[in-house]
């Protein structure tokens, strides 16, 4: 062999192999949760030194209260939870958390949103109050997901207002498990169809209009529920009647907004400050209204579109001062 067609120089790669198998993962896992028709929405990422039997980090997109608990126990190192409120009730210790967590937020997603008890016209009911003073056979149905945040609220909601599920079905009434959203065919087709009173979900504004269409009324809130739910920690909210035209008046109800990206108050502050630095520098490729990029400078506030329940991880807080985001 001539030594001038052998070189020891070694071949120029662009990335190492190992982050280009890692990035290929989570680059379509990122293309299949953006696909309309895609069922799986939740996402679950762990990372950890090659070769290693340890996974020091994870990373999790969750909607249930259940995943606090794995922050909490150092499982999980962050995550996101819906709605902010969730937080506060962790932070105090109220049911279903068995003593007050010391859960630290880093930033938080900001989204307004409500509860609403829709329930048909005809059954004459004018206020969440109603249904236990009339013991109605409420027809109703709740979210098919049965970790989903909604129903630790809305056993919350019931019982500050004096009565159960279980209750309602022993008036006669029914309470239904149904999957997909509020809008879909299986919730307020059933109400279309008849098959039933009732439906208690968030996200008003995206069947709140179509629940009015049909002649539905939005039950309120009174003074005294809403008291005893503040003591647990949870937030009245307002339905607006502008954002509702066939809404005759402003109806009182709990606050969902916000979807509050937190982990414990001693993660360390490297690891912390590692996440903010990678989500600053990722936020122009995370799609949000409109397509625009996070809004990172109002998602580090208290604002009314997304609470900090919590205190921002020390951490947090000065990597986002430092970015110019805070006073």
């Amino acid at each position: 062999m001539n030594p001038k067609e052998f070189s020891l120089k070694p071949t120029r790669m662009r990335t190492h192999p190992h982050t280009t198998r890692s990035r290929l993962m989570i680059e379509v896992a990122s293309e299949l949760v953006n696909r309309r028709d895609w069922p799986y929405l939740q996402a679950r990422v762990s990372l950890r030194q090659q070769g290693s039997d340890e996974w020091p980090v994870t990373l999790f997109a969750s909607d249930s209260p259940a995943t606090i608990q794995e922050v909490a126990s150092g499982k999980v190192q962050f995550a996101i939870i819906n709605p902010s409120m969730i937080l506060k009730m962790a932070a105090l210790g109220s049911v279903p958390f068995k003593e007050p967590l010391a859960l630290r937020a880093i930033a938080v997603l900001p989204s307004s949103d409500q509860m609403v008890f829709a329930v048909a016209r005809e059954t004459g009911l004018t206020s969440f109050r109603d249904i236990r003073e009339r013991r109605f056979p409420l027809k109703v149905s709740l979210r098919g997901q049965r970790d989903h945040s909604l129903h630790v609220i809305t056993k919350y909601v019931l019982d500050a207002a004096g009565f159960s599920l279980d209750d309602i079905v022993s008036w006669g009434g029914e309470v239904r498990y149904d999957a997909g959203m509020p809008y879909g065919d299986k919730r307020i087709g059933a109400v279309q169809r008849g098959e039933i009173h009732a439906i208690f979900d968030e996200g008003a504004s995206t069947w709140g209009n179509m629940a009015l269409e049909l002649g539905m009324t939005f039950l309120a809130l009174d003074e005294v529920v809403l008291k005893r739910l503040e003591t647990a920690g949870l937030r009245r909210g307002l339905i607006e009647g502008n954002n509702f035209p066939k809404l005759a008046d402003d109806v009182s109800s709990l606050d969902f907004s916000g979807w509050p990206i937190y982990t414990h108050k001693d993660t360390p502050d490297a690891l912390v400050t590692d996440f903010c630095r990678a989500l600053e520098a990722s936020k122009e490729r995370i799609p949000w209204a409109q397509e625009a990029p996070l809004p990172l400078a109002q998602m580090v506030r208290d604002t009314p579109e997304g609470h900090l329940e919590v205190p921002l991880h020390p951490a947090a807080e000065r990597f986002w001062r430092e970015c110019g985001y805070l006073d």
